[in-house]
């Protein structure tokens, strides 16, 4: 029998009753779930707010926390909406939300503060610097992204400790390829965006490499059972199994496993058999905690592992069928001639007392102290169990023992009551409407490029330039004409490392840096170059560009998940660049696609081939791989449909004749003959 309040927390996916009850019966300390919007797997079953109610309060009884998903990017028209999602569920008892979208957070930080903020997965929090920004913001939690090594995790728990930030991370269940946030495959295909919680999971189909290896997108499911005592010695406060969209066989699995390491460094062997069993993609990867990337790290679901799992159900469901037994109380029982019997029973912060029939005179045996003790502590249908025991009674007498068994009855349902009341006080939220836009009357021309020698001659109607940080670049010709602005990569450049760049870039004539991660934002701050809000910071509102003016970003380039009436919608001081042009960045991964075939020839870029013999180029940076769509957005004929203050034209694998076609085609507004598409800035995402 266990005592609440375990070393590291045990955190189960929910996406039903069923669910739950199969996380809370095998040993979690916590689950997370969603409501039926505002959440990253919204094609689970997931809970009405009664429900919700209802899951709160089970989960109380039973000691264990409940964390709402509100982890999806939230636009102006649903930003009320969810904001009174988070207040129904603060005020039913939740004991945090977990969120992905800057804007929701800021809005829940001024509205509910007493409400814990955990930062989603989806925030990409890749790097320690990512703590300075998330604690100003209010989070209290951050989700630590899968792709982090051991290493990185341990600075990463070493910034967090001196911050009062707790650290969650992923040990088991299904990785993604791209980082968190960061994916608009799904979206850009089908129109399933993943950061809208819809991820219709194109990755698991069979794209392939050059030399013809196939489903190169498709991980292995994460598992690092074997490595929690380095993760408690690191200082990690919750071990989180992924997994809402799976069955309660397999929460229950996963559960056992890590509920069994943590309590006592091992594991059965027929829970590990079962974990295995219940759902794997040909074996588990720890590949990234140990930094061992390579081929072995990739996998699919076979026929052969979806029949192993039906051999585990029967355990399964036997280990899940009673009541656990896992808060410790205490038992007082007064048992005097004369007066009625008392019982008393205590969790250390909750107390209640009943009051039986009086005891009568013994005739034959009379009721010993160690068979009142033996009655009263029968609580197995029950979440409870004695953990402390003291019976006053005096000689002579006794008690019916069916009352003594309807007096325990009473008092564990009036503990539980008291475990489920919610102990704080009802708030209202009221969030005021936001104003359309003026209408912009010019638009900026800005322009990515990878080297200066691509742009053209005629720098006139440009106002910027960006180039990667990482090249050299002869700037001369390009000073006093542009604002030139170093674009950092959406991830693998952070720290004393980006600070270098930075500060070579500033001395080159760099005045400005795209941020593409809230790990960067320190370093660039510190430097002194002005920073703008990249699209790797998925500004999806008004109220996430209103939070990022207050970290001192008063320029950011938009969400291309965004539909064009949302765009002209958006309200803030912030100026607004639309990414207009480009082959946009559907994917960014730690573990290269094309790397199946060997590095050895590589030159930075490849391509990789989906089922259709459709080609999406691939391009190695910082350590990271992005790829990259078939065609380039185009919106030169159509430019003048958004109301934003900047278009950013992005090229990357275009030539220099290219280049300066595409940029006097957008001046002058032409159309395309070429193949490209109109990104999703119509057709929207669900």
């Amino acid at each position: 029998m266990l005592k609440e309040n375990f070393a590291m927390e045990v955190l189960a996916p929910v996406g039903n009753t069923e669910m739950l009850y199969a996380a809370v019966r095998s040993g979690a300390n916590a689950v997370y779930l969603g409501a039926k919007s505002f959440n990253a797997r919204r094609n689970a079953d997931n809970f009405e707010i009664y429900d919700l109610k209802e899951a709160v309060e089970y989960c109380h009884i039973r000691g264990v926390k409940v964390y709402l998903t509100l982890n999806i990017l939230i636009s102006d028209g649903e930003m009320k909406d969810a904001v009174g999602l988070a207040a129904d569920a603060y005020n039913i008892g939740i004991d945090g939300v977990i969120i992905a979208d800057l804007g929701l957070a800021r809005i829940l930080r001024e509205k509910l503060p007493l409400l814990p903020l955990h930062a989603s997965t989806q925030m990409t929090v890749c790097h320690k610097d990512s703590l300075y920004f998330l604690k100003e913001l209010g989070f209290s939690r951050v989700v630590a992204a899968r792709e982090m090594s051991k290493a990185e995790l341990n600075e990463l728990c070493a910034t967090a400790k001196e911050l009062n930030i707790e650290v969650e991370v992923f040990v088991h269940g299904a990785l993604c390829m791209c980082l968190s946030g960061q994916c608009l495959l799904s979206a850009l295909l089908g129109g399933r965006s993943g950061n809208r919680g819809l991820c219709a999971g194109p990755c698991r189909l069979p794209f392939s490499d050059r030399k013809g290896n196939d489903y190169v997108l498709s991980l292995k499911d994460l598992s690092l059972l074997q490595h929690i005592d380095e993760l408690s010695k690191m200082g990690v406060t919750s071990l989180k199994i992924e997994g809402r969209m799976k069955r309660s066989e397999y929460v229950a699995a996963a559960v056992s496993a890590f509920r069994s390491m943590v309590d006592t460094g091992s594991v059965p062997e027929e829970y590990e058999k079962c974990l295995k069993d219940v759902f794997s993609r040909s074996g588990f990867t720890d590949g990234y905690f140990t930094e061992k990337r390579s081929k072995e790290m990739f996998g699919i679901r076979t026929k052969e592992d979806a029949g192993d799992a039906k051999g585990a159900y029967p355990f399964l469901h036997e280990l899940i069928r009673h009541e656990r037994q896992s808060v410790g109380i205490s038992i007082s029982a007064v048992i005097k001639e004369n007066e009625p019997v008392t019982l008393t029973l205590c969790d250390n912060e909750n107390t209640v007392t009943v009051t039986g029939e009086l005891p009568e005179k013994a005739i034959n045996r009379p009721l010993t102290k160690e068979a009142a003790a033996q009655n009263l502590s029968k609580l197995g249908s029950t979440p409870y169990f004695a953990e402390k025991q003291e019976i006053i009674i005096d000689d002579g007498i006794t008690v019916r023992a069916s009352a003594l068994n309807e007096m325990r009855r009473k008092a564990c349902e009036l503990l539980s009551l008291k475990r489920a009341e919610i102990k704080r006080e009802r708030v209202t939220v009221c969030l005021s409407a936001q104003y359309l836009n003026p209408p912009k009357t010019e638009k900026e021309l800005w322009v990515r490029v990878n080297s200066p020698c691509l742009l053209p001659d005629d720098l006139s109607g440009i106002s910027a330039v960006l180039l990667p940080i990482e090249a050299d670049h002869d700037l001369l010709r390009l000073y006093g004409k542009v604002l030139l602005i170093a674009e950092l990569p959406r991830a693998g450049l952070y720290g004393n490392e980006l600070k270098e760049k930075l500060e070579k870039a500033k001395k080159s004539g760099f005045t400005a840096a795209l941020v593409q991660n809230s790990a960067q934002l320190k370093a660039v701050t510190d430097v002194g170059l002005t920073p703008i809000g990249g699209n790797g910071l998925n500004v999806f509102s008004s109220h996430t560009l209103s939070t990022l003016k207050s970290f001192g970003i008063n320029t950011a380039v938009l969400s291309p998940e965004l539909r064009a009436e949302q765009i002209n919608r958006l309200n803030s001081e912030v100026k607004t660049v639309l990414f207009a042009y480009g082959r946009l960045p559907l994917m960014i991964t730690r573990n290269c696609p094309a790397a199946l075939s060997g590095c050895k020839d590589c030159k930075g870029d490849r391509v990789i081939t989906d089922r259709m013999g459709i080609s999406f180029p691939v391009k190695c940076r910082s350590g990271y791989s992005e790829l990259f769509c078939d065609r380039p957005i185009w919106l030169g004929d159509r430019t003048d449909e958004f109301n934003v203050d900047a278009l950013l034209l992005y090229f990357t694998f275009e030539e220099g004749n290219e280049t300066e076609r595409v940029i006097k085609a957008y001046k002058n507004g032409e159309k395309n003959s070429g193949e490209y598409t109109r990104g999703m800035y119509y057709r929207g995402v669900e």
